[in-house]
């Protein structure tokens, strides 16, 4: 937030521009590690990702932009979500290759989603993070008075039902605020009550909230197979890149597809 915020508000892109390369390299470099790459694989994987984002930011993304959208969204509902009752490869098999190419590229649409989003305004970009981290915030309080029922015992114990309902609950809230505030009506939330109504908003709100719980789950359950607790220890105190961004890796492209058909 220290750095993001300041970028946003002074709408400064290439400032913008060489954060999200950077944060983008330390989540491949921590994927890398993370799916059981030695030091020097993963090394060398987190510095292409460099050079990649890099060079995709300086060419600008085509038009081809919404199929890579699609893609991840794809990913998440045939592969990740299904992963959560299924279970992960073993660590040394191609299946975990395989999986490990598919979250690179759903890493990969997620950052590219944050720079799209931020191209609209620095505004709407923070309105659908907003959306997440008004998601994880809800679920933890409630989560903590009212938490009986385990949402995913197995992969992270600390996560429950009532949690998970309390940061709908609270997504919901928010939506309604921004309805009554003029000043935000070039934002996610109310772009989509302008095109689709209060039901729409509802229904997308819902699919969004759940899409930041499978993020959240599913980086879990691979640091849980892994053996580790943080992603790295590039963010003192918060663990790595990855455990900041995990819920969001789902939501933003299927965020920024959802705000090509308004």
């Amino acid at each position: 937030m220290a750095v993001l915020l300041p970028i946003l508000y002074f709408n400064y892109y290439p400032a913008f521009a060489l954060v999200s390369t950077l944060f983008f390299g330390a989540a491949i470099w921590e994927s890398a590690r993370i799916f059981g790459a030695s030091a020097k694989a993963a090394l060398a994987w987190g510095l292409a990702a460099l050079l990649l984002f890099g060079a995709v930011l300086y060419a600008g993304a085509g038009p081809d932009i919404r199929l890579l959208f699609t893609l991840c969204v794809a990913i998440w509902c045939f592969r990740f979500v299904p992963a959560l009752g299924f279970g992960l490869p073993p660590l040394a098999s191609l299946a975990n290759r395989l999986i490990a190419a598919t979250y690179a590229i759903a890493i990969f649409g997620c950052f590219l989603a944050i720079v799209v989003l931020f191209h609209h305004s620095p505004l709407y970009l923070l309105s659908v993070l907003v959306i997440v981290w008004a998601a994880d915030i809800g679920a933890y309080f409630s989560g903590k008075a009212f938490g009986k029922h385990k949402l995913a015992p197995s992969i992270s114990p600390g996560k429950s039902w009532e949690g998970a309902v309390g940061g709908w609950i609270l997504v919901l809230l928010m939506a309604l605020g921004f309805s009554f505030t003029p000043a935000l009506a070039d934002t996610f939330p109310m772009r989509l009550l302008a095109t689709w109504g209060w039901a729409g908003l509802l229904a997308a709100m819902t699919v969004l909230v759940a899409a930041s719980v499978a993020g959240d789950l599913f980086e879990s359950m691979l640091k849980r197979r892994a053996g580790i607790k943080d992603s790295s220890n590039l963010l003192p105190g918060h663990g790595g890149v990855l455990d900041r961004v995990d819920a969001l890796i789902p939501v933003l492209p299927l965020a920024a597809l959802l705000s090509f058909w308004f």
